[in-house]
This record gives structure tokens, sequence and C-alpha cells, in this order.
């Protein structure tokens, strides 16, 4: 059994002083007040881990470009030096045989418990072109119904996302999707605010990179934002905070109108996060990285040059957001919208040991996966 000797605990809700959290395995055993005698591993600030539902490399390595175990590994072990504990591998728009091999590869590692894999994330090819963004206009198409199916078996803990433009696929194949177990997400999108509500009406819940690739909020066509930042529905928004995507006033409407319980911060990194090359190659096209922004030779944002940590800050710093909110929106907000809030985003018995220490600016000190440490900073000394 392992022992923490935490100074100070976020449990997922509260800050707590003086607590110890011993661990068994790849859980958490118990959480209780902490006591002179105590022994164990000293840690300043413990919090839960973070999840990204939206990563598409990291290190180098794109999950498009090569759709191996190799490639997931590298990504885990990346983006847990930024807090990462759990992830969903993003696949960019691409041709059948890339989306066959990347689920033949997500499979593969759920099955073998990998740690951090959570499942996998379409983000396309069933997009509207004039909102594509990078994505490649010419990977862009309709779906074929038994095509689709054949990528979307995944093992019964594997979890399933699938970004779309609704006004680009049938009418009935977001309800479709939903009763294959797929979280839909509307994204790359010039729906109407009418067509979007009904995607969430037959069960999409999430909203991809908000703001970014969607019809905008007017005063006569409240478009894809608009049926974003509506209340009382079952739906989440995904905010990549670097201060690129999105102008912090904006971010700060966006919380105001959602709330930060149904938004969660997400990176959409590329493999340039980790890695030390300002010019790399993304299906085809050259991305060049400067000033904490990755684009194409035209100026297009092409992903983000984000981690977890850094939006975790940007969310404190830009946006105006105390510690706790921004810690929520990095890790029990995410769970909450994967059905894994059981699993993780709090501190507490039972839950996964996937846990990260902070320093008092929000920078990763070391952080665990299922009770093992995955990453370490240089100055810590155990």
């Amino acid at each position: 059994m392992t022992r923490f000797l935490v100074n100070k605990l976020f449990d997922g809700e509260r800050w707590l002083k003086h607590q110890v959290v011993d661990i068994e395995g790849q859980r958490i055993k118990r959480v209780s007040p902490r006591a002179d005698h105590d022994d164990g591993i000293e840690v300043d600030k413990l919090v839960p881990g973070f999840i990204d539902v939206h990563v598409n490399g990291g290190g180098g390595a794109l999950f498009n470009h090569e759709p191996s175990l190799a490639s997931l590994n590298t990504m885990i072990q990346v983006h847990a030096q930024y807090g990462t504990v759990a992830m969903m591998p993003t696949l960019i728009s691409d041709d059948f045989s890339i989306m066959s091999a990347a689920h033949k590869v997500i499979n593969r590692a759920i099955e073998g418990e990998m740690p951090g894999i959570l499942g996998i994330h379409y983000e396309g090819p069933y997009l509207n072109p004039v909102r594509k963004g990078v994505h490649d206009e010419g990977k862009l198409r309709s779906p074929t119904e038994d095509k689709v199916a054949s990528l979307l078996s995944l093992p019964e803990s594997g979890k399933l996302m699938v970004t779309l433009a609704p006004e680009q696929v049938p009418a009935d194949f977001v309800s479709w999707l939903v009763a294959q177990d797929a979280i839909v997400c509307i994204g790359h999108s010039a729906a109407t605010y009418g067509e979007a509500m009904a995607a969430v009406n037959n069960g999409a819940r999430g909203f991809t990179h908000l703001f970014n690739a969607m019809s905008g909020l007017t005063s006569r066509e409240p478009g894809v934002v608009g049926a974003a930042l509506q209340t009382g529905h079952d739906t989440w928004c995904g905010l990549i905070a670097d201060g690129h995507h999105v102008h912090p006033a904006v971010m700060k409407v966006a919380l105001a109108a959602k709330g930060s319980e149904r938004v969660m911060l997400v990176t959409d990194a590329i493999q340039s996060v980790g890695y030390d090359a300002s010019e790399m190659a993304l299906l085809g096209k050259k991305v060049i990285r400067h000033q904490g922004k990755v684009t194409t030779e035209d100026g297009t944002l092409a992903g983000s040059d984000l981690d977890m940590a850094s939006a975790v800050r940007n969310a404190v710093k830009l946006i105006g957001l105390d510690e706790a909110s921004a810690l929520q929106m990095a890790s029990l907000r995410p769970a909450e919208f994967l059905g894994l809030d059981k699993e993780f985003g709090r501190i507490q018995a039972g839950y996964r040991a996937s846990l990260v220490a902070l320093d008092d600016d929000l920078f990763v000190q070391q952080t665990w996966i299922d009770g093992e440490i995955a990453y370490q900073a240089e100055t810590v000394q155990v």
C-alpha cells in the first residue's frame, strides 16, 4: 500500500487540509485526517488527474499518422507530464482504412488495459466543408451505415465519441449513433439553431471546441453556438483555453451563460506538445508552431499546442475562475460527460488512483495513473 501525506487536497468538490490518502493497487483505499505519527510520501497539493477528451497527439506522434500502440504510449507519457491521466485519442477526418486501423488499435489498448486510454474520438469525417478548419476537404463525406457500424464496437469499458455536423448526415443518424452507445458531439458545423437543437433532442450531448468551426450566435439566428449555450439540456461544451482559439472575454461570456458545471477544458493538441520542432507535417500540410499556437502556412489554426495543466492555469488567469472550478473543468466535468464520474474526478475511497501533485502556481510536480507513477519533475525529491 502507498500512503500520501497531503498538505492541501482537492477532493473534487472542496479543499481539505492535512489529509492521508492510502492507495492499494489501482484504487484509493481511504482518505482520512493526518496524524502526527503518520509516515508516507509528502505531497503539498494533490488534485484529481486531468481527463482530455480531445487530443490528437503529443511528443512528435500524431494518431492519424501512425495509429499504433506505440503512438498511444507516447501520447500518454508526454501528456502525463502535464497532469493528464486519461484521454480520448482523437482521429481527425481521414480515410476509412485509417479509421479502421485506429479502431483496432484502441480495442487492443482497452483489452490490454493500457493505462490512460479510455476510448476513441472520431472528429469527422461527417463534417461541413464550409467549417472544415484544418481538416482535409477531400476526406469529408457522408456516412455509409455499414462502414460506420464496423468502427463502433469497443470493449465494455471503452468510450466512443463522434463529432459531426448534423446538417451533413441523415435525419436519423444521430439517434442511430446514440443507440450504438456513441457520445455524439456537434462540431465543424454550419447548422442553424433549429438543426443543432434537433440533434440535441435526438441525443447529441456535446459541442466540440466551442466557438471554433461552428455557426455563430447572432440576433436572429442563434446558430450552433446558441444551441451550445442553452441550459436545461444534458449537453456539454469543450473549450480550448489557450488564448488563441477563443478570446478571454468570450470565454467569460460562455461560462456566464452555460455555467462551469457544463464546460470542460480540452487541448485539441497535436504532436507539438512535448516536442521540440517548430515545423511539422499534419495530414500533408506544413504546420508552423509559434508563440503558443500551431497554424498552417495560410494562418489556419491546426489544432493546438496546449496541454491540460496550461489550460487550468489559463482558466484561472485569463477567465478569472477560482482554482476549484478550473480543476473541476479539467477532471470531474469531463468524467461526468463520459459517464465515468464514479471512477475519475474525485479523491475518494474506491476511485481510480489517478492523481496529480501541483505546486502553488499549478505546475505539475508528479502524476500517478492507476496508482503508478507516470511523471515526476526533476526538482521533486522523494
